[in-house]
This record gives C-alpha cells, sequence and structure tokens, in this order.
C-alpha cells in the first residue's frame, strides 16, 4: 500500500513531491534540512541545522510508523564538503549503533541558508 506524507511545505506543492513515500515495509524521505518547523526558522550553525535534521527526520518516521533503526541508507548533501567533519559527532550520536550505507557529496542547495540536507531510506523490520 503507497502513503504519501506530507510536511504541509509550500514547496513541496509547487516542485510536486512528497516529504516521503511509504510503500510496504519502505519508507522513502526526501532530502530533510536543518529548517525548524516549531521556531520557523533556520540556524546559520552546521551542527545546529545537523540537529535539527534528525528531529525532522525522526517526526518524518513516526508520522510513516517507522523508527531510526529501520533507516538503511542515508545520503548527505553538503555545500561546503569542508563542513562534513563538524557533523560527525551527531551523525554518531543517532547513527552509532544503526550505521546505515551511507553516501556525501557536495552540491548548491535550494537556498544558500541550507548547510546540509540529508535523505534517507528505511526498510521495517520485525519487531
Amino acid at each position: 500500500m503507497r502513503k504519501q506524507i506530507s510536511s504541509g511545505s509550500f514547496f513541496e506543492e509547487k516542485a510536486a513531491y512528497s516529504r516521503a513515500i511509504v510503500d510496504g515495509n519502505w519508507a522513502f524521505i526526501s532530502g530533510i534540512t536543518g529548517y525548524d518547523y516549531n521556531k520557523m526558522t533556520i540556524s546559520q550553525d552546521i551542527l545546529e541545522q545537523t540537529e535539527q535534521c534528525f528531529i525532522n527526520i525522526i517526526n518524518v518516521l513516526d508520522q510513516a510508523c517507522f523508527a531510526l533503526e529501520d533507516i538503511v541508507r542515508v545520503t548527505y548533501i553538503l555545500p561546503n564538503r569542508n563542513e562534513f567533519e563538524q557533523c560527525w559527532p551527531i551523525l554518531r550520536k543517532y547513527f552509532g549503533e544503526i550505521r546505515p550505507a551511507a553516501t556525501m557529496f557536495s552540491a548548491k542547495l535550494v537556498n544558500d541558508d541550507i548547510k546540509i540536507e540529508i535523505e534517507v531510506t528505511a526498510l521495517k523490520r520485525d519487531r
């Protein structure tokens, strides 16, 4: 059964995409940024953005009835590849035991305020 999950973002409607698609035991979560939806702001600090990315990812996983431990693949996108190593402690905080397959690449993002975008794929496991 295919289910779309939306954050209600203006961008999702205009660019015709979903925050996440759940199809059976799979969840495909599109690029998540460090935007704080509670404050409607984005920090200029890469570490704060990275932490907020994970908060946002966990919120989407909850909506999809998945857990962080279900993540099997992660892609990190940063405009400045030299900032990636700064993020490693936060990545270990959330993925230390999970250790999903991962790729990082550097690319210009949709907004210059965004310092990191994280995309994940999850496979629901029997618990």
